[in-house]
């Protein structure tokens, strides 16, 4: 299956789910080309109800792009249970193996939603707004379609567009020609000083950026850790065994129950997370001391894990 091919198949998929009454939605960098501000990707994220993913499982065995069976991918995925996905936790799933094979990775949350994903759905998409929140990470590839997603939504009118601008000089910009509501800037002190045009905004967006970057980091590190003995129990139990779908689900359920805490970050401490973060800006001279009181409250952005 050739690059331009794999748009079309995502989509037929997740309208095959729908069909079943599945409630899913394509993100990330697909949902970037598709709104055009990015040219191409070959990678699928795939937001789906924690509900339904058995209704997944059951395609997902029976979809054979070419004659190639859908397998976990590696040893490294979690399962695809709500146990997991509640907690952050994504499965990885491919077809075929290499540079070749057809990717989708699935979430059951959208990293860093503050509002649940399924209330702004476009089609077959996820809406700009839970796309920008789930492209706030360490890669620095990702900010540009960011503040890209949030000129979009201001142009269409969606006032939270104005959260995803991290370009100083797009936001100078927008500012001069849209009025900006003061609720918004009230939550976001970057915000607040562009519109004062003090001369400090450029220095809190990049703080504000950097601070969510180190969350993200800090993130992977932590479900690194956890994930070690799990890829370990995963390697011994499939032992080179060649599993159906089904089969190697089973097996991940078994390993996950003893080696995968369902909610680490929860069990963590979200305060200690965040607080963790500002603390490393700070050490490794990212930002000044003086620009933590620029730092947004970033506590909505973790609700879902509550829920």
């Amino acid at each position: 299956m050739n690059a331009s091919e794999l748009p079309l198949f995502y989509e037929r998929l997740v309208q095959r789910l729908r069909e079943r009454g599945v409630v899913c939605a394509i993100t990330s960098g697909l949902a970037c080309v598709h709104y055009g501000i990015a040219e191409t990707t070959q990678d699928c994220d795939l937001l789906c109800h924690t509900r339904s993913f058995e209704e997944l499982l059951d395609l997902l065995s029976v979809t054979r792009p070419e004659g190639r069976d859908c397998h976990y991918r590696g040893n490294l995925s979690p399962p695809l249970d709500a146990r997991w996905h509640r907690g952050g936790w994504t499965s990885h799933f491919e077809w075929g193996a290499g540079l070749e094979a057809v990717t989708l990775d699935v979430f059951g949350h959208a990293l860093r939603e503050s509002t649940p994903w399924e209330d702004g759905l476009i089609g077959l998409y996820a809406g700009p707004h839970t796309v920008a929140e789930m492209k706030r990470t360490s890669r620095d590839k990702d900010w540009a379609a960011v503040t890209a997603l949030g000129v979009r939504m201001i142009e269409a009118d969606d006032e939270r567009g104005w959260l995803h601008i991290f370009n100083a000089d797009t936001l100078a910009e927008l500012l001069q020609a849209q009025a900006c509501p003061s609720a918004l800037a009230a939550a976001r002190p970057a915000l607040q000083l562009a519109l004062a045009r003090d001369p400090r905004a450029p220095g809190a967006l990049n703080a504000e950026r950097r601070f969510w970057e180190e969350l993200d980091r800090r993130r992977i590190q932590l479900l690194e850790g956890h994930l070690r003995p799990y890829v370990a129990a995963v390697r011994q139990a499939r032992a080179g065994q060649a599993l159906s779908l089904r089969e190697d689900h089973a097996l991940r359920l078994e390993c996950a129950a003893r080696h995968l805490p369902p909610n680490p970050l929860k069990e963590y401490g979200l305060q200690r997370y965040v607080g963790e973060a500002k603390a490393a800006l700070v050490e490794g001279a990212l930002i000044p001391a003086d620009a933590l009181t620029w730092l947004p409250d970033v506590a909505i952005y973790f609700e879902w894990l509550n829920r």
